[in-house]
């Protein structure tokens, strides 16, 4: 058990790091739902008017944006929000959809009337 090391009585770090390591957390969290939300909201789609797509690919361009400073404001990568654990949902059955215009549903795809 001597080659055991024990753990110092103090942990150094600062706030900044701290606060970092906490957003970097909660975004983590956050984003495999944000990922999911965005994904039931492309494949039903079909079922909105013009102008409820429009509305709903505006908010999701918000969204995206606001991710992008907040990952930029605490200096962290997409990586840092992906851990490896999310994979587990990934393997967990749920397929995961790109944007309707690459999925090849959405508007673009439904047939004229």
């Amino acid at each position: 058990m001597s080659e055991l090391h024990a753990l110092p009585s103090r942990i150094d770090s600062d706030a900044a790091s701290v606060e970092r390591d906490l957003f970097a957390l909660v975004l983590a969290l956050v984003e495999p739902i944000r990922q999911l939300m965005e994904r039931q909201a492309v494949r039903r789609m079909d079922e909105l008017s013009d102008e409820q797509v429009e509305a709903l690919g505006s908010v999701l361009m918000r969204r995206d944006e606001a991710m992008t400073e907040l990952r930029e404001r605490y200096g962290l990568s997409e990586a840092d929000l992906n851990p490896p654990w999310t994979d587990v949902v990934s393997r967990s059955g749920a397929r995961p959809r790109g944007p309707a215009t690459a999925s090849g549903r959405g508007r673009s795809g439904a047939s004229a009337t």
